[in-house]
């Protein structure tokens, strides 16, 4: 049977009754379970503040308009970021007509600290640090810098659900302004697709509220539980968007949520066995983690020579793997900064993303990490 690079694990019977209460009380929009799951997810991770989406890209848009908005950022002004993510990241700083500027990455595949400061400008707003694959990288001399030189810091947390720093949560680390998190459909904790935006300014949380219900003050869950005969009268206080989750999606979050700490328990296993059995082949080179016993071990990924060759050849052995990311400044959009992140544009060209999820067993990497071997020992 393939072995695919993702599949996603859910627990079919729970997410079905979560959905049921939702059908049974004809509540399956904004409010009742997306305010549970609001609040689970501050339970679980520490935020103070805690707003569900109908994706992680519309979390980090509202991320970068609220902030602008709040801070008097101008047109032109930039943000650092880097060029190995997915490009939802530097799309949300375009959106608002602000301008990614590029900084390279470490041994991690996150910001090295050293080039952000190098490329900090008086233009430069902001910081957005992208965890990749659940790694925390530098994420501290990151917030060390901001704090520097006074720039805002946006986690991108889509694939970090469930990492933790010394046991904390890293988007609650103080100077960390927003995080956002994905549960689209392959990540760890997996709905069809949503995001949540977590502000650390309550003020922010509240404006996001109203931002993601087009502007509108009084959101219809609010408007339902209110009494009294002008509960159907609202304001538009801003030009927001539809953008909020709702109820079936956090439903699915709901159960899911249960079982996040154990599935990334799993993957932790998965990927030590991956290094274990690729610690005799000097010509793979697997990405490394700090804080390994805590990341979320979203993605598996190694560094080789030959890296188009070997994906064709696990692809006759019917293993697919992947690719993440390609160095955004290789795309026209974002092409004024390519060649000034060397060490992202070479990784770019030599990492490979091997299956991890969770109904992969012990044989089936063995299986994945032996013909990575074969090809790679010739």
């Amino acid at each position: 049977m393939a072995i695919q690079l993702f599949k996603a694990t859910f627990h079919v019977e729970e997410c079905l009754e979560e959905i049921r209460d939702c059908l049974e009380k004809g509540w399956t929009g904004l409010g009742y379970k997306t305010v549970e799951f609001e609040k689970k997810w501050c339970e679980y991770t520490g935020h103070a503040n805690a707003h569900f989406l109908n994706s992680a890209t519309e979390g980090l848009h509202m991320a970068v308009e609220i902030l602008k908005m709040q801070n008097g950022w101008q047109d032109g002004d930039e943000i650092i970021t880097t060029p190995i993510t997915f490009v939802s990241t530097n799309h949300a700083i375009m959106y608002e007509n602000l301008v990614p500027r590029f900084a390279d990455v470490d041994e991690y595949l996150c910001l090295d600290p050293v080039d952000v400061e190098r490329k900090i400008t008086d233009k430069t707003k902001a910081v957005v640090f992208v965890g990749y694959g659940g790694r925390v990288g530098n994420l501290e001399e990151i917030i060390k810098l901001c704090e520097k030189h006074n720039l805002k810091l946006i986690l991108d947390a889509a694939h970090m659900a469930g990492t933790r720093l010394n046991g904390i949560c890293p988007g609650t680390l103080n100077g960390v302004d927003a995080t956002i998190y994905s549960y689209q459909a392959v990540k760890n904790l997996p709905t069809a697709d949503s995001g949540m935006l977590c502000f650390a300014d309550a003020e922010n949380d509240a404006i996001a509220r109203k931002m993601s219900w087009l502007g509108i003050n009084k959101d219809t869950y609010a408007r339902t539980s209110s009494k009294g005969n002008y509960k159907w009268k609202y304001d538009i206080d801003y030009l927001g968007y539809k953008s909020h989750g709702n109820s079936i999606m956090a439903a699915i979050a709901l159960v899911q949520l249960q079982y996040l700490d154990e599935g990334n328990e799993y993957r932790r296993k998965m990927c030590a066995y991956y290094d274990e059995l690729f610690k005799a082949n000097p010509n793979v080179k697997p990405i490394p983690m700090n804080y390994a016993n805590e990341c979320s071990c979203h993605i598996y990924e190694i560094e080789v020579d030959e890296r188009d060759g070997l994906m064709e050849a696990l692809n006759r052995a019917e293993i697919y793997p992947g690719v993440h990311y390609r160095d955004n400044t290789e795309y026209g959009l974002y092409s004024y900064d390519h060649g000034k992140c060397p060490n992202a544009h070479r990784m770019s060209n030599r990492i490979i993303t091997l299956p991890l999820h969770l109904q992969l067993t012990m044989d089936d990497i063995k299986f994945i990490a032996d013909e990575v071997n074969k090809f790679t020992m010739i």
